[in-house]
């Protein structure tokens, strides 16, 4: 019988003495990560290396009650995409439980179900322009659910971009009743009701966005932390093309699904001008439910330390992450710049208390540890870097 564990990729992290990170990588591991703390120093090591994951590891996703580890490979160079699952040891050793084919391009994945009964994942085929469904067994095995597929009728106003959906994330809403996926070639964020009984998808009425922006990612913010149809619900969604965060109140029609009204929009560095060629990434609501962040890749708007001038006397750019603040009727506040600590933020999460953002740098091949103060949201200064081989893709805490 197939059961499952607790909800989603975890905000999972309080720091001792030592904490576990782990880091996917096109390279074709999965890195794990110990970080020590001590007398207010941090020191990042390399502690293992798994390539079950392997070709081209895409995304995380930790199941921590249960000690499992979910792995997408986006399999760039040959015809399917794979999703792996491993045990996690205390130490961070990871050993491979199982291993199936997936539809072309697996790039990110979201936990769903019951917390005490029969769960799901549902993975997005960004090349493969489909979703799928597997269900998740309680010793760590899988078996496949259903699959979507998606289809375009002509390209988008950016056709290089736009030629074919492809979705982009899978993002569970707070009542665990909805799955959503921003397609970034169609335009659209696709709408999926979930069948309490069997667990499977139904697509239904999807939010249309301008035309042109490619949606990226989102994230789901309810301003008194207390989930449920009745409860204030804004939905974010970052564009890639567009460059925009655009915040919508959401609520629960009698009738079924959800419904969007726009409250608030606004490029990703709070109006001011966005350099060109900049495309935003991944968003993030802290874990005190009081911040909104976002990463920027290829906006090189900072010039920083390299990390292997021991002097500081070499330099290199720096792409950024926006922070906002959330306020009550859904709007935003700009609140920081700050810089990503190299090229390319991909991805980044964030530490159980708030204070520590661990930033995937795809470009720059390595991992960073930020600070963060935690009252007035803003980040600051490297704490702690690493050298990851390959473009990193994902990293998430293990606390």
């Amino acid at each position: 019988m197939f059961r499952t564990s607790s909800l989603l990729l975890a905000l999972s992290a309080s720091l001792c003495s030592a904490t576990n990170l782990y880091v996917a990588s096109y390279a074709g591991n999965i890195t794990t990560l110990h970080l020590t703390a001590q007398d207010g120093s941090y020191q990042l090591q390399t502690a293992y290396e798994n390539a079950g994951c392997a070709p081209n590891p895409s995304w995380l996703n930790l199941d921590q009650p249960r000690g499992y580890l979910y792995c997408q490979d986006e399999g760039l160079t040959v015809p399917n995409g794979t999703l792996s699952s491993f045990s996690v040891a205390q130490d961070g050793s990871l050993t491979l439980l199982d291993k199936a084919n997936t539809i072309s391009g697996p790039v990110n994945s979201v936990i769903y179900g019951p917390r005490n009964g029969e769960q799901e994942t549902n993975t997005n085929d960004s090349a493969g322009s489909a979703a799928s469904s597997w269900t998740l067994a309680d010793n760590g095995t899988f078996a496949f659910l259903q699959s979507e597929y998606f289809t375009l009728a002509q390209p988008g106003p950016n056709p290089s971009r736009q030629d074919a959906p492809h979705p982009h994330e899978t993002i569970l809403d707070p009542t665990g009743q909805f799955v959503l996926i921003p397609d970034l070639g169609a335009d659209l964020v696709r709408i999926f009701g979930i069948d309490p009984s069997t667990d499977l998808l139904t697509e239904l009425t999807p939010l249309k966005v301008v035309p042109g922006s490619g949606p990226r990612h989102g994230a789901f913010w309810t301003p008194d932390g207390v989930n449920g149809a009745n409860s204030t619900t804004f939905l974010y969604i970052v564009t890639e093309l567009g460059q925009t965060v655009t915040s919508y109140a959401v609520t629960y029609p009698a009738a079924g699904g959800l419904a969007f009204e726009e409250v608030y929009t606004s490029n990703t560095y709070g109006n001011r001008s966005e350099p060109a060629g900049t495309a935003p990434a991944e968003v993030q609501i802290s874990p005190d439910n009081r911040f909104l962040v976002i990463s920027n890749r290829n906006d090189s708007s900072f010039t920083i330390p390299s990390p292997s001038s021991s002097s500081n006397t070499t330099t290199e750019l720096s792409d950024s992450i926006s922070t906002f603040a959330l306020n009550q009727d859904g709007t935003l506040s700009f609140r920081q710049l700050a810089p990503a600590g190299g090229s390319y933020p991909r991805q980044f999460s964030m530490n159980r208390y708030g204070d520590l953002v661990a930033v995937g740098l795809q470009y720059s091949a390595r991992v960073v540890i930020l600070a963060r103060n935690v009252t007035t949201g803003e980040i600051g200064a490297p704490v702690a870097e690493i050298g990851v081989p390959g473009n990193v893709t994902c990293v998430v805490w293990d606390e």
